[in-house]
């Protein structure tokens, strides 16, 4: 999942995050890279009242238009993202809660989970440091 085409890390922090419907949900606070290929593959966005939450969204089927970021995702779908701290990177147990959330299936090869239709567990070994406004680490 890579970032929308001819973005970098830096150039999309700060983005307005915009849903599938139009809403505007707020700033895009941190890229975070994959392991693997160290290319963007997820986001944070500043959430909730006051902007307090930083809530993880791939950037798969993101574009970028001006200063805003379109995402195929729903404000209930990102509001009901499982709960992980934007604490400079992923493990890949964590990614792959994200990933079932969203209804993707992770990099790599697939691993039988033993439920039909499951993803399996990435094997790139997580998603790597962040990049972005709040001082995480530049992948």
């Amino acid at each position: 999942m890579n970032a929308p085409v001819g973005d970098t890390p830096q150039s999309l922090t700060g983005l307005h995050v915009v849903d599938a419907e139009g809403a505007k949900l707020g700033l895009v606070q941190q890229v975070y890279r994959d392991d693997a290929t160290d290319e963007p593959e997820w986001i944070t966005v500043r959430t909730g009242l006051f902007g307090l939450k930083e809530t993880f969204v791939p950037l798969a089927g993101a574009r970028r238009v001006g200063d805003e970021l379109h995402l195929p995702h729903t404000k209930h779908t990102i509001k009901e993202t499982p709960r992980i701290d934007a604490h400079g990177h992923l493990d890949p147990s964590e990614e792959d809660r994200l990933y079932r959330h969203y209804g993707l299936i992770g990099p790599g090869p697939s691993r039988d989970t033993g439920a039909p239709g499951a993803p399996g567990p990435s094997e790139t070994g997580g998603t790597g440091g962040a990049a972005g406004a709040e001082g995480g680490p530049a992948g």
